[in-house]
């Protein structure tokens, strides 16, 4: 065997590719080591009715494995529980500017109003069910995103995953969000219970209890409904418009390909695709977003109930300039971290160019 095979092979013993005074035979079947053929390290080597398997290249994750998708999993826990908590002041007043328009007039009197009442500590009120709800929804979000990405590419077939590429991110990050919507509605619950009434809790811990003996357990998935509203709308374009902003700076902007391009210079269009996607998000879900509010705070309030108080033209505009930049910011900051936590453990970062169906894909596809 020359030195660039044996640089080629695997860390474990070369016994288990090769005959030699030791073979695997011998261990395992009694035979001769003379029986055991040569097999080249880059595959598996059949021993009789054994075969072995040459390993990955170690520190890699295999894309689509379970540990890949677990990866996903971890990354989108910190991606999303991080951000949203980093933004509950801001999430705070947004939430009594829509519950109480005539006290939160806007964005700097609403700061100065909780300030007055609640000092500085109250900025950050609800920061706990904040942060476990959205670390829920996040390892739902992105780590299903990942499995019905690669589900519904492999129903359609190499050749219609590409041409509606757009369609299956819209499909797999809908199946994702009605998923992590049902993780996250029951601290979203108690999250806006603690933010918009002072008095009713001083966080999780003594607002769950005293949220369940209100309104039962089924009271905290009152507003599963419209937070399906709000999400599944957001994170369809979230997921949508990112991957298609992504592949087009690639295909347009940087005039090489992604896999020439420096990490930083990865992460970077991450942000920015990230941040973009972010402003269409907010102004789509944001009607439900005002819903959700409303409903969460008000013990049997309707759907009826809110567009009587708010109006139509209420529910789309109340907050909304404050909500745009929160979630420009968030959703950019969250796609930087995800990516960012693929890049730390060996994965590439999310989207790009997709290359075009080879012949090879269209004839296994027909077959």
């Amino acid at each position: 065997m020359d030195l660039s095979e044996r640089s080629r092979q695997s860390l474990l013993p070369s016994f288990l590719y090769s005959s030699g005074t030791l073979g695997v035979d011998r261990m395992i079947l009694g035979r001769s080591a003379a029986a055991v053929p040569n097999v080249a390290p880059s595959g598996p080597a059949s021993i009789g009715s054994v075969v072995v398997q040459a390993p990955n290249e170690p520190g890699k994750i295999k894309l689509y494995s379970p540990m890949f998708y677990a990866a996903c999993t971890a990354g989108g826990i910190a991606s999303c529980g991080l951000t949203h908590t980093a933004v509950t002041p801001l999430d705070l007043v947004k939430c009594n500017m829509q519950i109480d328009p005539a006290k939160y007039k806007s964005i700097s009197s609403g700061f100065g109003v909780l300030l007055k009442e609640q000092g500085v500590k109250g900025f950050f009120r609800g920061w706990v069910p904040t942060l476990l709800g959205y670390s829920a929804q996040g390892a739902c979000k992105f780590g299903f995103y990942e499995f019905f990405k690669k589900y519904y590419s492999d129903i359609a077939g190499p050749e219609y995953a590409t041409k509606y590429k757009t369609l299956i991110y819209l499909a797999g990050s809908a199946s994702a969000e009605v998923i992590a919507d049902v993780a996250l509605c029951p601290f979203e619950a108690v999250k806006v219970r603690v933010q918009t009434q002072p008095g009713f809790a001083r966080g999780l811990s003594d607002g769950l209890p005293k949220f369940v003996k209100s309104e039962g357990a089924l009271g905290l998935y009152k507003g599963l409904v419209p937070l399906w509203g709000r999400q599944i709308p957001y994170t369809m374009m979230k997921f949508a418009s990112f991957e298609t902003i992504v592949e087009m700076v690639y295909k347009y902007a940087i005039p090489k390909p992604k896999d020439q391009c420096s990490k930083e210079l990865q992460l970077g269009v991450s942000f920015a695709g990230g941040y973009i996607a972010g402003v269409f998000c907010a102004i789509v879900s944001h009607p439900a977003d005002n819903l959700v509010s409303f409903l969460n705070n008000a013990k049997g309030a309707t759907v009826g109930d809110a567009v009587n108080k708010l109006g139509v033209w209420g529910l789309f505009t109340r907050g909304l300039p404050l909500r745009i930049v929160m979630i420009g910011t968030l959703t950019g900051a969250q796609w930087g971290i995800y990516d960012a936590f693929k890049v730390m453990v060996g994965l590439p970062t999310t989207g790009g160019v997709t290359p075009p169906a080879t012949v090879t894909d269209k004839l296994k596809a027909i077959a």
